[in-house]
């Protein structure tokens, strides 16, 4: 090939790469997974959600959060970032008025964890 037509298939390339939500860079987690984890359990959270590696986490009423990290939106509102995500998780009805999801009264910390958790989710 020639090296002007390398050159041109290799910028594209990088360029597409780019673009692609699954190469951008990702804020780790708020909280501490295991805790977060721990939290997900006792507020049973899979009474609504399937929760992969949680025993009796198989809800129907709220969506599975298998491969939730690589999720670009949460609730169809919110870019699926940590900030966004504990937001979502302390007041889920400020976000979007009238959906499924109750608010659950975790303090900051534990929705720091929670998202940390999720965040696991591949």
């Amino acid at each position: 090939m020639r090296p002007a037509l390398v050159l041109s298939l290799a910028g594209l390339a990088f360029l597409l790469g780019a673009c692609s939500g699954h190469d951008l860079p990702r804020t780790p987690g708020l909280g501490d997974a295991e805790r977060g984890r721990v939290v997900v359990g006792r507020e049973a959270c899979g009474s609504c959600h399937v929760i992969p590696g949680l025993q009796d986490a198989d809800g129907a009423a709220g969506p599975p959060l298998d491969a939730f990290a690589r999720r670009t939106v949460i609730a169809g509102v919110l870019p699926n970032r940590p900030e966004a995500l504990v937001r979502w998780l302390r007041s889920p009805q400020a976000v979007v008025p009238g959906n499924a999801m109750p608010d659950m009264a975790l303090t900051e910390q534990q929705a720091g964890d929670v998202a940390a958790y999720l965040e696991t989710l591949r």
